[in-house]
């Protein structure tokens, strides 16, 4: 009897500690952020300029992303002489893309912008992202590849749904999901992020970069050049 007691004791004490040692979203967020080089030194980086080599269904590109923190995000592709371009302001976003049946400067959908703002922040939403307005919430864990990793689903200040996958070991997001409209129509882009390196002032990222829009198309980044903290003028951000 006395052995039973003490087995029921050592269950339950065993049920009451687990919910004590599960993470919140919040930790999860908070660990990421220190994982990439933490919040005190993403602070003193004001902009990040990145090349890299662009695969897009197996044509060869180039790819050049310029960001100026809290003000604007830049993607320029090459591909096969096609140049697309993709840019974000504080305010509002446009793009060029002759795929889409012109070369002219084209102003984004609200929608389009609001599911591309955030991208003006060096690490996204997640330094002060309750300060933003963002909610998170640990949706509970998916396997990615071969990591059982934590699911967390962040609602912007837009009410946009995007979901976040956590490599439990490393802390880094290994993958991104939400819903967006491209070219007219919504359908789910998925991000996969792998070979995380680190780079000047301790800042770590991923230098490969794996998209999927939908099943319809597919772009694989590699990047090669990485700058922190050169000059960038405002005037690149401009619809011409």
């Amino acid at each position: 009897m006395k052995t039973i007691k003490l087995l029921a004791l050592s269950v339950f004490a065993f049920l009451g500690a687990a919910p004590a040692s599960a993470q919140t979203a919040d930790e999860i967020i908070s660990n990421y952020v220190e994982a990439i080089g933490g919040k005190d030194q993403l602070a003193q980086i004001s902009s990040l300029y990145m090349e890299g080599i662009l695969d897009v269904m197996g044509n060869q590109g180039s790819i050049k992303l310029t960001t100026l923190s809290g003000k604007g995000f830049k993607q320029e592709i090459d591909v096969m002489g096609t140049v697309i371009v993709y840019c974000v302001t504080d305010s509002s976003g446009w793009s060029i893309n002759p795929m889409a049946g012109t070369g002219s400067p084209e102003d984004m959908s609200p929608e389009q912008y609001k599911a591309s703002k955030e991208q003006i922040h060096i690490a996204g939403p997640f330094v002060d992202f309750a300060g933003k307005g963002y909610f998170a919430e640990l949706i509970g864990q998916e396997t990615v590849g071969d990591i059982n990793a934590d699911k967390i689903k962040v609602t912007s200040p837009d009410s946009l749904e995007t979901f976040y996958f956590f490599d439990p070991e490393t802390k880094y997001i290994v993958k991104t999901a939400q819903q967006s409209e491209m070219m007219g129509q919504f359908m789910e882009i998925t991000t996969n992020f792998s070979d995380y390196q680190k780079t000047d002032m301790g800042y770590v990222l991923p230098y490969k970069i794996e998209q999927d829009y939908g099943g319809q198309f597919f772009l694989v980044t590699t990047l090669n050049k990485v700058e922190i903290n050169q000059p960038v003028d405002l005037a690149l951000f401009a619809k011409p």
